[in-house]
């Protein structure tokens, strides 16, 4: 958990307009959503993390282990506009990004915002619908912004969207193109809790006294996150740790079990998901930690592996830790404990 501590005089200069630390309210924030969610404090850092960069996070996992519960209370606790979409197969994009449809009164056509127009989007089991429904995020996710009947409209601003799918060995399911894949900044797995976790959470149903999401009140206000997001923006990268990502994202591409590498997209989601890091620590400049800290979280769904090396049982996650490996860190940008 991120530390409520600082007595450094440079993050007093440099925090000095805000009435208290922003890492203190973030760690405010990641309590709150920690009493919702309980135990998972390296999840629920990770979602901070991405939001904070200004990305989007998709959780999969299998059912009723809090993948909405943990998008509920985030929405809460950052507040803002929150907007739930739950996805069906017989979901059209209109359905999505809204429509134009006949004004009674005026007798013409008005526009009538969708779902997707809100600052904290829920995209409950986006994996359920078609891949033509599943199509009309991608202007969104990326542009912030959507095109109806040739009428572009941005979205509000902030924009985050959460969404969770479950596996798709599940029935009913169908696969996100890589496409939307590589809009996500982070994929993240929440897994079962730990069996005192799992007590806790049992005992606060039989008191009655268990936490709901709906029943969080905000930590932050938009203003406050539009300048967290800004700030997080203007860490330091040196020089050494950009070309340090280049080479990973050139091993990836070259290497022989891969069939698509990083993008350029995954690159530039690692950067700011490792300066949005190195803000919660308070630092205004990141270190190989923060490269290392977030790669797992960021990097592995966007590669695409050959069948002969998914037959042998390799996956995207253990390609990227053996690049992440192998790439030599540079010894200008400081010493960092690989993972």
């Amino acid at each position: 958990m991120i530390s409520p501590q600082f007595s450094d005089d440079a993050k007093e200069d440099r925090y000095g307009h805000w009435p208290e630390a922003p890492q203190v309210l973030l760690h405010r924030l990641l309590v709150k959503v920690e009493s919702v969610l309980l135990g998972k404090q390296q999840v629920i850092r990770n979602t901070l993390t991405a939001l904070l960069a200004g990305g989007h996070v998709l959780l999969e996992d299998v059912p009723g282990v809090g993948k909405t519960l943990l998008a509920q209370a985030f929405a809460r606790a950052v507040g803002g506009d929150f907007k739930r979409i739950q996805f069906t197969s017989d979901m059209l994009p209109a359905d999505i990004v809204g429509g134009v449809v006949l004004d009674a009164r005026s007798s013409e056509l008005v526009y009538r915002p969708g779902p997707i127009m809100g600052n904290v989007v829920l995209a409950d089991e986006i994996n359920r619908t078609s891949p033509r429904t599943q199509s009309a995020l991608l202007e969104a996710m990326e542009e912030r912004r959507v095109t109806v009947e040739g009428k572009t409209r941005k979205l509000p601003v902030p924009f985050m969207l959460i969404a969770t799918q479950n596996p798709l060995s599940f029935e009913g399911t169908n696969t996100l193109p890589e496409a939307q894949l590589d809009r996500f900044m982070m994929r993240l797995t929440i897994g079962y809790p730990g069996s005192s976790e799992e007590k806790r959470m049992l005992e606060q149903y039989a008191d009655g006294n268990r936490i709901e999401p709906d029943r969080l009140r905000p930590v932050i206000a938009t203003e406050e996150w539009l300048q967290m997001q800004a700030e997080a923006r203007q860490t330091h990268m040196h020089p050494a740790l950009l070309e340090y990502m280049v080479q990973v994202a050139d091993a990836t591409r070259r290497a022989p079990e891969v069939v698509l590498g990083l993008s350029p997209r995954a690159l530039r989601d690692w950067l700011r998901a490792s300066q949005a890091n190195a803000y919660m620590e308070g630092r205004g400049y990141a270190v190989p930690d923060d490269l290392l800290a977030t790669a797992e979280a960021v990097l592995p769904h966007r590669l695409s592996l050959r069948f002969s090396a998914a037959s042998m049982g390799e996956d995207a996650a253990t390609v990227i830790k053996r690049m992440i490996r192998d790439c030599p860190m540079p010894a200008a940008a400081g010493s960092g404990k690989r993972r």
